[in-house]
């Protein structure tokens, strides 16, 4: 039984260090092992093995003490992976690519332009997500269809009239390519499209093809509730916390294997075709800054990796609470400020809340005509022991103090909507909506937190790097 579980093992071993990840191996892995465990002994299962006992919970693996770990050589995108490898995954094959600015090779060059003028390749079309090809349209604007000006290819959005590459769109096209730059913040638009773009080429008999990319946070911080699956939305895809630490290719991989991710009969969702170019030289407790990569803005607001950690730390307090993020125009994410309330009396009660890892400070900034804007700026001082969530949620808290009895409790339904498709738990909306700002926080934090743990454990299959 070892001897077959170490085998297992390297054969696994040997398809990541080949460069790529490809699916359908998992029913190439299962007859191998099955091959093994008949070698070593088939009578050693039971035929009736009992039922599964619960999983264990875990804790979260804390980052290392000390400074992050020195990158040692660059980190490969998944893109530089592909081009080194001399295209060999779309060699010969007509190509859609779904990305965006801050889809680029470790030089700064866009994944485009890369693929337009790769040998052996035929780029035939692109498609773009939220905030369109080139990074210029607001958040949640839809917008149509049309023509790349550089490379005269025709661009479908996939923020629009459709969200899902259409039949006809994928008519011709071999596979799709995908590189887009996650956050690593379930809410965040770009794993939900690439979770219906793989919908839609696995019914349509087209190959996804992932180039991977560092998850910004590292791979290790798994935070906040859990996404209710009656909640599944555009901005909710996957059924994983709000702070999820997988990489994209880890997402898709759980999307491909794991029953249910994909809205997809079973017989359809096995004959799908996933292609993973992983990255080389990125490892779990690598945060962006480690990877010595530039920061390309994903988005309008958030334009750096400062910007990140708040989008994950104070997003879901700034929906619907009176909160608002952002120091004038400046900090988006990291300031934050509540009218009528003075920064001092915010960085007060925020300073007395204790959360671990964060700190607070005033900042003014001088206005062209008119009193400077005020705000909070949140600091992260212990990456170890900051909770990423924990901050937004005591942000609800306090709205309810701030703008008596209770906000969320006057909401329409479709702010409410809103508020918890992003947030993900409505027994959550429930106690807050009912309770305000006596609602017991601290016993949702820690079902939340055991949660997480047995999420991160049960997920760990689909890692990708250690």
């Amino acid at each position: 039984m070892r001897f077959a579980l170490r085998a297992l093992r390297l054969f696994v071993a040997i398809f990541k260090m080949s460069g790529r990840v490809q699916l359908p191996t998992l029913p190439l892995l299962l007859a191998f092992g099955a091959a093994l465990f008949a070698f070593v002994g088939c009578h050693t299962v039971p035929v009736n093995p009992p039922a599964p006992p619960l999983p264990v919970v875990v804790p979260a693996t804390p980052l290392p003490p000390g400074p992050p770990p020195a990158v040692t050589y660059p980190v490969m995108l998944g893109i530089d992976v592909l081009e080194a490898n001399g295209f060999r995954d779309i060699a010969g094959k007509r190509i859609g690519l779904l990305t965006h600015p801050a889809g680029v090779n470790r030089r700064g060059e866009s994944t485009v332009d890369v693929l337009f003028r790769a040998p052996n390749v035929k780029l035939v079309a692109l498609f773009a997500p939220e905030h369109g090809l080139r990074g210029d349209i607001k958040a949640g604007e839809n917008f149509g269809d049309s023509t790349d000006p550089r490379t005269h290819l025709p661009v479908y959005s996939l923020y629009g009239v459709n969200r899902r590459p259409t039949k006809a769109q994928l008519k011709g096209i071999d596979a799709l390519v995908i590189d887009l730059q996650d956050i690593g913040v379930r809410s965040y638009t770009f794993n939900v499209v690439m979770h219906y773009a793989m919908e839609a080429c696995f019914e349509n008999n087209v190959e996804v093809v992932v180039l991977d990319r560092p998850n910004p946070l590292g791979g290790l911080k798994v935070d906040g509730p859990l996404l209710d699956p009656e909640l599944k939305s555009g901005v909710g895809a996957f059924l994983v916390p709000y702070v999820h630490g997988l990489t994209m290719g880890e997402l898709a991989y759980l999307a491909a294997t794991e029953p249910g991710v994909l809205n997809l009969p079973a017989a359809v969702r096995a004959k799908g075709r996933l292609t993973i170019v992983p990255m080389r030289g990125w490892h779990r407790a690598m945060r962006w800054p480690e990877t010595g990569l530039a920061f390309t803005p994903t988005s309008p607001l958030v334009t750096s990796y400062e910007a990140v950690i708040g989008y994950a730390m104070v997003g879901l307090g700034c929906e619907f609470s009176g909160f608002t993020h952002g120091i004038g125009t400046s900090y988006p994410f990291r300031g934050v400020s509540f009218k009528g309330v003075t920064a001092e009396k915010l960085q007060h009660d925020l300073t007395a809340l204790q959360l671990p890892g964060l700190s607070y400070r005033v900042i003014a900034l001088p206005e062209p005509a008119g009193p400077p804007k005020t705000g909070v700026y949140v600091d992260v001082t212990d990456w170890s022991a900051w909770r990423p969530t924990e901050l937004s949620f005591e942000l609800m808290r306090l709205a309810c103090r701030y703008n008596p009895p209770n906000p969320f409790a006057k909401l329409n339904a479709t702010d409410a909507r809103s508020f918890n498709i992003h947030v993900g738990s409505t027994a959550w909306w429930n106690a807050l909506k009912r309770d305000g700002a006596k609602v017991k926080l601290e016993s949702f934090l820690a079902d939340w937190r055991r949660q997480d743990a047995a999420y991160q454990a049960r997920t760990k299959k689909y890692w990708l790097y250690q």
